[in-house]
């Protein structure tokens, strides 16, 4: 986990690492399971006086990403989405989901946004309860921004003391990581 840890930083202050925090950002909100905080976090704490520019790039990377996931379940609904239900039974329950969801959407897309919830979830569900498009953007840009622009302000602002807390506790803080992650995977399960 240390040597992981070690070229994650390194590779933080290399001149292409925006851009892959673009594309881990993007691909995160759509279809990957590893969140874009394990770029953006090095690459903060290795360059602090960019946190501002690295947040703004995570937040645009992911909030594309996410409009790529609600095209997902928008146009691919009726091919897979709909089989899969039928399939266990569900389809009848669609319609109940989908006017429960849009009710709720805009607060479901903003709380998924500032927590470790799988956002990818939201995202191609969105699309497929065909959740108005401007209500997921806004509330996109509105929890995605405020999650990363607050990390990068807590890293900017704390720098060394968080990096020496990193460093002292990564198997336990991983560990962690690892234990949410699986939550979310699990709650998404019993909760649709």
């Amino acid at each position: 986990m240390r040597r992981l840890y070690n070229w994650t930083m390194n590779f933080a202050a290399h001149k292409n690492a925006l851009w892959a925090l673009f594309i881990v950002s993007f691909i995160e909100s759509s279809i990957f399971p590893i969140p874009p905080d394990i770029l953006l976090i090095p690459m903060i704490l290795a360059a602090r006086e960019k946190a501002w520019k690295i947040a703004a790039v995570c937040t645009v990377g992911s909030v594309l990403g996410g409009i790529a996931g609600y095209g997902i379940g928008f146009y691919l609904f009726d091919q897979i989405g709909l089989p899969l239900l039928e399939f266990y039974g569900k389809a009848h329950k669609f319609g109940e989901f989908q006017a429960m969801y849009n009710e709720w959407g805009a607060w479901v897309v903003g709380m998924a946004g500032l927590t470790p919830f799988p956002y990818k979830v939201i995202t191609i569900a969105s699309g497929v309860t065909a959740l108005n498009i401007g209500t997921f953007i806004i509330a996109s840009i509105l929890s995605r921004g405020a999650r990363f622009f607050i990390e990068a302000w807590l890293l900017w602002y704390f720098g060394d003391p968080i990096r020496e807390f990193i460093e002292k506790y990564l198997g336990l803080l991983v560990t962690g990581g690892f234990v949410v992650l699986l939550g979310g995977f699990v709650a998404v399960k019993f909760l649709m």
